[in-house]
């Protein structure tokens, strides 16, 4: 262990803006600015990024180990939910995060990710497979493997240079002797709404433990104030902006009036789209492939104040695999005009990681992505 490293606050925000202790910055720079890293995981991606590091750890509850690294130029795999134990993380969204390793390359990753699996007692949702020897099976031949390309997934809007990468990822695996096969996952559409419900959600009971009294941050009170104070006090001083306004947000469709109208439907939402991923594997789809990304990394403060749900569009392409409880892989593949790096998407079936890493792997080798942030810190 060299050290920790910085994130966004109880991982909430896609780009390291609402960390308690400043922003993280992305080592790659193309002009003045200083650019996100991604989130929540940013400080991870910028420290391997930027060969601090071998490898970190990062945790995914809808995209923050795929975004950071893709924003990066870095490999970061999300495993099956249950695949790595959740003991030990500052719960978000229960039913969505998932830990796992952000590294170089994607042997780094097979290593790092079979260390990093296994059942836990301690986590009730931690599943007792057998980790295969992930790095084993990077052999590279995805020879009759069959790729779905997501209609949905080209959204309106988006940049001509990531659609055009998508192209070139579906043409060098084909290559590699894959067939190319699109398909439809209609609900996709559907899985953002779905997620800022969910998330909040469960982030507001979650975090319904920060009150001041066990552990933790306290206010300091008033002459005459009482637990209620304390409470409120507490809380307004203890989280940031963003973590309140996901709170709340949770708090409201938990509430009694609210509840059916969002919570739960919201879950049924998540149910279809985890039924799309099944309907398309039982149709004999080995991994998907799909941008990782709506766009390369953007300027430190160019987006955080304008529009929470700007921000939150940066998920579009990630938060539909947290749903699913699916295995995700973002790999780098190229550059964008002004030099910036951009990553592919890989998801694959459940629990068969070392299957998506070989596909990754494959992909990896074809786009030979090898460019590294100039030093100029």
């Amino acid at each position: 262990m060299l050290g920790k490293l910085n994130m966004d606050e109880f991982a909430m925000g896609s780009s390291n803006e609402t960390s308690t202790y400043g922003n993280a910055v992305n080592p790659w720079k193309v002009d003045d600015r200083q650019l996100t890293p991604g989130g929540s995981s940013g400080g991870s991606a910028a420290a391997v990024a930027a060969d601090l590091c071998l490898a970190a750890t990062g945790t995914d509850t809808g995209g923050s180990i795929r975004q950071p690294a893709a924003f990066t130029g870095i490999t970061g795999i999300k495993p099956t939910y249950g695949r790595c134990s959740r003991w030990g993380i500052v719960a978000f969204a229960s039913s969505l995060d998932q830990a796992g390793p952000m590294t170089r390359d994607v042997r780094d990753a097979a290593i790092m990710l079979q260390a990093m699996c296994g059942h836990d007692p301690k986590d009730s949702t931690s599943a007792d497979l057998p980790v295969p020897d992930f790095e084993a099976m990077l052999t590279g031949d995805i020879k009759g493997k069959v790729i779905g390309i997501p209609k949905e997934y080209h959204m309106e809007g988006m940049p001509e240079e990531i659609e055009r990468l998508w192209s070139q990822g579906a043409e060098m695996l084909r290559d590699a002797g894959a067939e190319i096969r699109d398909i439809t996952l209609p609900h996709t559409k559907y899985a953002l709404p779905a997620y800022y419900v969910i998330a909040p959600a469960e982030a507001s009971s979650n975090l319904a433990r920060y009150d001041g009294v066990r552990y933790g941050r306290r206010a300091t009170l008033a002459q005459g104030d009482g637990i209620t104070e304390m409470y409120e006090k507490t809380r307004a001083e203890g989280f940031g902006h963003e973590v309140q306004r996901r709170v709340m947000v949770g708090t409201y469709v938990l509430s009694a009036g609210f509840y059916d109208a969002y919570y739960n439907r919201a879950r049924k939402v998540r149910t279809l789209i985890k039924r799309d991923f099944e309907a398309a594997f039982e149709a004999g789809v080995d991994a998907i492939l799909t941008p990782a990304t709506p766009s390369s990394a953007f300027g430190l403060g160019e987006m955080a104040e304008a529009d929470p749900v700007q921000m939150y569009l940066n998920d579009v392409f990630t938060v539909t695999v947290n749903l699913a409880g699916l295995p995700g892989i973002a790999v780098p593949a190229g550059l964008d005009k002004q030099g910036l790096p951009l990553g592919l998407q890989l998801i694959g079936r459940p629990w068969e990681e070392g299957d998506l890493l070989n596909t990754a792997y494959a992909l990896e080798r074809a786009a030979g992505f090898v460019s590294k942030p100039a030093k100029w810190w």
